[in-house]
């Protein structure tokens, strides 16, 4: 099984002691350095799979993304109303995530982002190496999946933004940073609902369905904030595309998005860990 969703541990049937025994058991801590997995073939095959899956990500939401624009462009005879609108953009973004999780979760982890990669290694799910390889690979992959978009929509690309987020007009600063930080909170939180042992022990089919929940967080947050920043809460799409984009405003946007990045992701570890409350001691048997 996969580092993101955990060991499903076998129920606890054992009787005759004071305490009714956990049906669940927590995963051991990843250790901070694991020299052991980088001898390993499955370390690396789970790199390569974190890159593809950001690149094909990009690639098929900034294609919709600029598809979109240029259905609506007045000098292409479109209509404001005409395209998939922001409903089907938040649609590839929220189905994208949803199918590539569902692929690489038995790899990687199917984290295809550095916000829930990161928000992981906080946790103590995986290690500081595997981190920072993830987050790597997922920025490269966004490079390279907005590259491709570039060179097929070379004529469209520069034109309509290349797929960017910015702010806005009429949203200052701050509105973006809080849309940004409360949009990756509720991106991260479904995802360590999604694979809490304590669900996955009791309910067979909740690891099956963990994609489900994760990619309909994505879809809600993007119809929520694409209106603000364009939605921002993959740090790597944020990147890859400023990147291959170029252009100042663009990267003028992505300071707060990453000072964003990482205030949101430690306020989402010490909400899960330090300020909810420990979990009941056991039940007494009978």
């Amino acid at each position: 099984m996969s580092l993101f969703f955990g060991e499903q541990m076998a129920k606890d049937t054992e009787v005759g002691t004071e305490y009714a025994p956990k049906d669940y058991q927590d995963p051991p801590p990843a250790p901070l350095i694991d020299p052991e997995e980088l001898g390993k073939w499955s370390f690396y095959r789970a790199i390569i799979a974190e890159f593809i899956a950001t690149l094909l990500f990009l690639y098929i939401t900034v294609l919709t993304v600029i598809g979109y624009k240029s259905q609506i462009d007045p000098d292409h005879n479109g209509e404001q109303c005409g395209g998939v609108g922001i409903l089907g953009i938040a649609w590839a973004f929220g189905g994208m995530i949803f199918v590539l999780v569902y692929c690489t979760a038995g790899i990687s982890g199917g984290h295809i982002n550095p916000a829930v990669t990161f928000g992981l290694f906080l946790a103590r799910k995986v290690s500081l190496v595997r981190a920072i390889m993830y987050m790597l690979a997922q920025c490269l992959g966004a490079i390279c999946g907005c590259g491709l978009v570039k060179a097929f929509q070379k004529a469209y690309y520069v034109k309509y933004g290349g797929g960017a987020n910015t702010l806005n007009d009429g949203y200052n600063t701050g509105t973006g940073l809080g849309a940004e930080i409360i949009g990756t909170f509720v991106l991260v939180y479904t995802v360590f609902a999604a694979t809490d042992p304590k669900r996955n022990a009791r309910d067979s089919h909740v690891p099956v369905l963990a994609p489900l929940p994760i990619g309909f967080a994505v879809f809600m947050v993007h119809l929520a904030t694409i209106p603000v920043t364009g939605t921002g809460i993959n740090p790597a799409r944020s990147f890859g595309a400023a990147v291959i984009y170029g252009k100042e405003k663009a990267w003028d946007d992505q300071v707060s998005k990453y000072f964003s990045f990482l205030f949101k992701t430690t306020w989402i570890y010490f909400a899960l860990y330090v300020f909810l409350p420990p979990p009941p001691p056991p039940k007494k048997l009978q």
